[in-house]
């Protein structure tokens, strides 16, 4: 059906534009679109209120299905594809997949990337004048996660009236690099399901918009007839277009310093204003026994509320690692991330996939609605799985963290560290085609305070890695696990809060973006004791040989008071806890998505 349709509709536009066509306008072309729907399932939702985890359909169904469908069209004669009416972006991400596996278009008048690259619109239909999808997904959050196909045009369709789609194509005109297009319904339906709207009503409401400068391309969608479609087109005629730049200046991969990732909201982090991104560390296996143990047991439901907890102490990113000898972690890396779907004070962050196995690392992309960050890949196997790895990533709408490690191990000096990050950077420019903002080193923060003295430069000359990347690899980004610092003293969590506190205060200054790390853990650098900040930071730029024994010291004599000081603060939070009212408690509840007391509070 794909096929006849598209042939049919190529002889048409065919024959129109030949010379003997009557009412042909010469010069004038006639393209085709493939129109490819959402289909009825959701990648995203799942389809069973009781099993958050159930999909019917996989990402890789979803793509093979598009896959036939779009390869039909093309095999037809189209000029491009329309993905319209979408309310998923995972769906969207699996059609995207699919084109790329298509062969080249047979003849491609509207590109003008390259003659390898299949033109694509993506329209998007809302649930309400919100500007959130079916998913609940925002615009801007739908757009990052599928701007890493060179898409033609970024709209809006069906849902709404020209008048009330307005303020929505307004806000997406503000930030889409590439075409606008909006075709909407003619009105709002009445209570029939028909819409009233004639020709001239609709028309006048998309020239408001077109007037403003908000629109590439427009025309009408559910309740529009051919007399629509001729009036709008009277009603712009002489109207200049949105500006635009060249697709080619567009795509050029100098173009950003800002990294935008999303989940069910858009995170940005902006390179050039040096805005630090929280990256919480509680919901990695290897990080956190509660968390571990909740994932063992299958009480997803609870280890949910571990991340919202760290959202709601200031991540806007969550790192999901499900690596662990007694548990499948593909599975489970699915598992979770389809749950996290299903529950939106977690699902508005965007997430980290963090695993040593590419299965899992693809599990995750596979399942995520948004523009996920893989942690990691590096160059330990060699640059031809590096680089093919990268492709991958890519291809799926991901930006990456590089450990600073490679063929001979792990990098521990800072030349090691700049020697790595140079040589991946290059592979990953010039060959792997990624572009800078999508770039993410990790030049490993590793443990001080051992007594080792091979250990004592590790945090300056991770600092100073940073300065280098910064000054010296355009557009990418840093970030490091900062847990790994104070390895040695684990146990004590007043120094280590210490440790991570003053030390991300000096790397963030060297130009860190973003760290995994606890953020309920951390200080206010401004706060923190003084004696315990001078033995921290002698500890970190290693000032003397004894910075290490004295910190051990001031350790010890804080050991002695953490019995009073927890007795304190478990006093303090219960006193609190009952000290709040059950309308406070269910507020909470329903705004922030807790739910420890929610059973006892309902009754």
């Amino acid at each position: 059906m794909a096929y006849e349709g598209a042939r049919l509709a190529r002889e048409a536009a065919d024959e129109y534009m030949s010379d003997n066509s009557e009412g042909n306008v010469p010069g004038r072309k006639i393209l085709v679109a493939g129109s490819v729907g959402p289909t009825s399932k959701s990648l995203s939702l799942s389809p069973d209120v009781a099993d958050p985890g159930y999909r019917p359909y996989s990402f890789d169904q979803m793509r093979d299905a598009y896959r036939e469908q779009i390869q039909a069209l093309l095999d037809g004669g189209v000029d491009l594809i329309l993905i319209e009416t979408c309310f998923d972006a995972l769906n969207v991400k699996a059609a995207l997949s699919a084109i790329q596996e298509c062969k080249t278009i047979r003849r491609n008048e509207v590109s003008e990337i390259s003659n390898e690259v299949i033109p694509v619109i993506i329209s998007v239909s809302v649930g309400d004048r919100s500007g959130r999808t079916l998913t609940g997904q925002t615009l801007k959050a739908f757009y990052t996660a599928v701007s890493h196909y060179p898409i033609l045009a970024f709209g809006l369709n069906c849902s709404l009236g020209a008048a009330e789609m307005a303020p929505l194509v307004e806000e997406i005109s503000q930030w889409c690099g590439c075409a606008v297009s909006c075709y909407p319904n003619a009105g709002l339906p009445n209570e029939m399901g028909g819409y009233d709207q004639s020709p001239e009503e609709m028309a006048e409401a998309v020239k408001a918009m077109a007037v403003k400068g908000l629109l590439n391309i427009a025309g009408g969608c559910c309740g529009t007839t051919p007399d629509h479609i001729r009036a709008i087109s009277a009603a712009l005629e002489g109207i200049s277009p949105r500006p635009l730049p060249s697709i080619k200046s567009a795509l050029s991969v100098d173009r950003m310093v800002r990294l935008t990732v999303s989940g069910l909201e858009a995170v940005t982090l902006d390179v050039e204003h040096s805005n630090f991104t929280n990256v919480g560390e509680r919901t990695n296996v290897a990080g956190s026994r509660k968390f571990a143990r909740l994932i063992s047991e299958g009480k997803y439901d609870e280890a949910l509320q571990i991340a919202a907890r760290q959202i709601e102490d200031g991540a806007s990113i969550i790192d999901i690692n499900m690596d662990d000898a007694m548990l499948d972690s593909t599975r489970e890396m699915e598992r979770f991330v389809r749950y996290i779907s299903n529950d939106p004070s977690v699902a508005k962050a965007a997430l980290m996939i963090d695993s040593s196995h590419w299965e899992t690392i693809e599990a995750g992309l596979k399942n995520a609605q948004g523009k996920c960050i893989v942690n990691s890949i590096s160059l330990k196997e060699g640059p031809e799985k590096f680089i093919e790895k990268a492709k991958a990533i890519k291809a799926l709408g991901a930006a990456v963290v590089i450990m600073a490690f490679d063929e001979e191990g792990q990098a521990t000096t800072l030349q090691r560290k700049i020697d790595i990050c140079s040589r991946a950077y290059r592979l990953l420019t010039e060959e792997a085609g990624l572009s800078p903002e999508n770039i993410i080193f990790d030049a490993n923060i590793l443990a001080i305070g051992t007594g080792i003295e091979e250990h004592a430069r590790y945090a300056i000359d991770f600092i100073e890695a940073v300065r280098w990347i910064k000054t010296n690899l355009p557009g990418a980004l840093t970030s490091g696990g900062v847990s790994n610092l104070s390895f040695s003293f684990r146990g004590n969590n007043a120094v280590r809060e210490a440790m991570h506190s003053a030390f991300l205060y000096h790397a963030i200054k060297a130009g860190l973006d973003m760290a995994i790390v606890n953020p309920s853990m951390l200080q206010v650098y401004d706060d923190i004791e003084p004696e315990l900040l001078r033995c921290v930071e002698d500890v970190i730029f290693n000032t003397d040989p004894q910075a290490t024994e004295r910190l051990i010291d001031k350790a010890a004599r804080m050991l002695e008071d953490k019995d009073t000081s927890a007795k304190d603060t478990v006093e303090t939070r219960q006193s609190a806890s009952v000290e709040r009212s059950l309308d406070e408690r269910l507020r909470t509840a329903l705004v922030k998505g807790k739910s420890e007391t929610w059973a006892e509070d309902v009754h």
